[in-house]
């Protein structure tokens, strides 16, 4: 006797005849985070070759830096990139929303993981914009060194890319409230933002070492 899958027993991926076929939307924002990936590179060259003009100038203003609270700050962006990936194997599952308690961290779904993705995301900008003003209060400008000058470029140019990424997820969240059902290119779009995401995780790793750990 033949079985017969239904469409709440199939993952989101495969749903409405979908496939394992990669998706144009997939590959393309993969290139255009390629493009992105040398957009940072250039920051890093830049970052690398004034400080090897300026070693004495470097050696005097990461002295003003707060390492522990960077290194802080890093582990909630780092831990809210977990958390989307969790959201995205929801995602693959069919599984928009939570089906037990709020409590029941298990039986999350997409829209819990990526929720708590946005929280932990916008604690990270809230921490950035903090250690701006405690930067600026002990005198460290853009205009006021060379150093000042690459570590609010290098930095405020990443927290404009996780601002991006914050209205991607309330996107992607609200398509889900606004449609009857979970659909493949919903799923689609929540694992595209995922690379997003992720793409940006590790940059602010490559930063975080560069700036706060290489002194």
């Amino acid at each position: 006797m033949a079985l017969v899958a239904t469409a709440t027993t199939i993952p989101a991926s495969r749903l409405h005849g979908h496939h394992d076929r990669p998706s144009m939307v997939s590959v393309g924002t993969i290139i255009w985070l390629a493009s992105e990936l040398m957009f940072f590179a250039a920051l890093f060259a830049a970052y690398f070759t004034i400080r090897a003009v300026s070693p004495d100038l470097w050696a005097q203003e990461t002295e003003l830096l707060n390492v522990p609270f960077a290194t802080g700050n890093t582990l909630i962006l780092v831990l809210s990139s977990f958390a989307c990936q969790l959201g995205v194997f929801a995602a693959e599952r069919g599984q928009v929303g939570r089906t037990g308690s709020l409590l029941a961290v298990k039986a999350w779904g997409l829209r819990e993981w990526f929720i708590l993705t946005y929280v932990m995301g916008a604690i990270f900008i809230g921490g950035q914009a903090l250690e701006y003003a405690e930067l600026i209060h002990e005198g460290m400008t853009i205009q006021d060194s060379a150093y000042g000058t690459m570590f609010y470029l290098t930095t405020g140019f990443h927290g404009l890319h996780v601002a991006g990424g914050l209205l991607a997820f309330l996107l992607v969240l609200g398509r889900t409230y606004l449609a009857r059902r979970f659909t493949h290119e919903q799923a689609v779009s929540a694992i595209v933002v995922s690379y997003y995401w992720h793409f940006v995780d590790v940059v602010w790793i490559a930063l975080f070492a560069t700036i706060y750990l290489i002194q």
